[in-house]
């Protein structure tokens, strides 16, 4: 937003400057004014009444009027030839000129050629011990004002603009609550009365479908549970493998509703219960129910037990699952900038790079897997809003000689 600010203001600035130079190239290549050429033609008459053709008046009359004009002034023949000068001696009018006219670029202060009635020259240039400002001092007095004077109004639209865009960023990042303050009437505060319409409807219908997957999600546990004791009540031994595809399909189940109650939960950002907990020994405890040992350093942190501990049972369990059957390590320890470290590695079949960011997304799960072998898809998805919601990330990476590291640092 700020290159905006210095785009608009340096476009403004830059128009005035090109404004200024225009004006002064025309002023500079116009054909002078007829009134101003009327009124040299006149100063040459009178001028020409003054000076005598007799050589030997002509100097001092010259000098009185050099004086009285306060001016160098040059006396020349018509074929531009220097007869007298009184003060510096100023270069010849232009051979294309036939007329009384102003000279330019010739030096310090006004300079004109006046052509007297007897085809004699008079070349004068006004002296000025204190030089006035001029057009183009002028011109650029009046850019220094309009570019000064101009600054607070860009400033202002591009100000708003800035905040207008922090919000937005802030709406993007997840704080649906954030709004912009109404700043005048234009067409940035009807830009600011947008987003925040918008902000308004997408909080409402985003806390519409968390409360209605909440709900659902809790509703259905009730049928789950009834349908999990109408299955034991079966009786008879007839069909096991039936029964126990049963209880493994409610199983399912009733892990997914955990996992959707669990991410509606943390959507709705409500505040975690922090504590200091001893990662190493929370690792321990929940490893051992996966006959999985723990090394590392101890080392505290402030989180959630509960959610912590999801975070490492989704862990061991994506290992468990996808693993084939080899170990599993679990490491725990510090890192720099007060940061701890989780790192859960097994040595399966390895995720591929380009899928390595894919499988943090909710219900995705990898190409290739055998069925009845895949979770619900929410495990590692959980893993990651955990790890943000206590300040970390979570990521997964090769393993040397094969297999894979889920690494969370906290």
């Amino acid at each position: 937003m700020r290159r905006l600010y210095l785009q608009i203001y340096l476009a403004f600035v830059g128009i005035l400057m090109l404004f200024g130079l225009l004006l002064g190239l025309a002023w500079w290549s116009m054909p002078g004014d007829t009134q101003d050429a009327h009124t040299l033609d006149g100063i040459a008459v009178l001028i020409g009444e003054a000076l005598p053709a007799d050589r030997g008046e002509v100097d001092a009359k010259l000098a009185r009027l050099a004086g009285a004009f306060n001016a160098d002034l040059n006396l020349r023949a018509s074929d531009r030839t220097l007869i007298a000068a009184a003060g510096v001696e100023l270069p010849p009018p232009p051979p294309d000129l036939l007329r009384s006219s102003w000279i330019r670029g010739h030096g310090a202060g006004p300079t004109f050629a006046l052509k007297l009635p007897d085809g004699r020259w008079v070349v004068a240039r006004l002296q000025h011990h204190h030089r006035p400002f001029g057009l183009l001092a002028a011109l650029a007095l009046m850019l220094v004002a309009i570019a000064l004077g101009s600054y607070p109004l860009v400033r202002r639209i591009t100000g708003r603009l800035e905040r207008l865009q922090a919000r937005v960023e802030a709406l993007g990042a997840g704080d649906l609550k954030v709004r912009v303050q109404i700043e005048g009437r234009d067409e940035v505060a009807d830009l600011a009365r947008s987003f925040n319409s918008a902000a308004q409807r997408i909080e409402k219908l985003l806390g519409t479908h968390k409360s209605l997957l909440a709900h659902v999600s809790h509703e259905l546990r009730t049928p789950l549970a009834r349908m999990r004791i109408a299955v034991e009540l079966l009786p008879g031994t007839e069909r096991p493998e039936l029964r126990a595809h049963l209880k493994r399909d409610i199983a399912e189940l009733d892990e997914l509703i955990g996992e959707l109650l669990l991410a509606s939960r943390l959507d709705a950002e409500r505040p975690l219960q922090l504590d200091t907990l001893d990662l190493l020994g929370l690792a321990a405890e929940e490893a051992a129910g996966y006959g999985v040992e723990v090394r590392g350093q101890p080392v505290s942190v402030r989180g959630d037990a509960r959610l912590l501990r999801r975070l490492l049972r989704n862990l061991l369990e994506n290992a468990r699952r996808y693993a084939a059957g080899s170990a599993v390590d679990v490491e725990i320890g510090p890192l720099a900038e007060g940061k701890a470290r989780i790192a859960v590695s097994d040595r399966g079949p390895g995720v591929p790079e380009a899928e390595r960011e894919r499988i943090f997304e909710p219900f995705y799960r990898l190409a290739g897997v055998q069925s009845g072998n895949e979770g619900v898809g929410l495990g590692l998805a959980l893993v990651r809003q955990i790890a943000r919601h206590h300040g970390g990330e979570a990521r997964c990476l090769a393993r040397a000689g094969g297999g894979s590291v889920f690494e969370v640092n906290l």
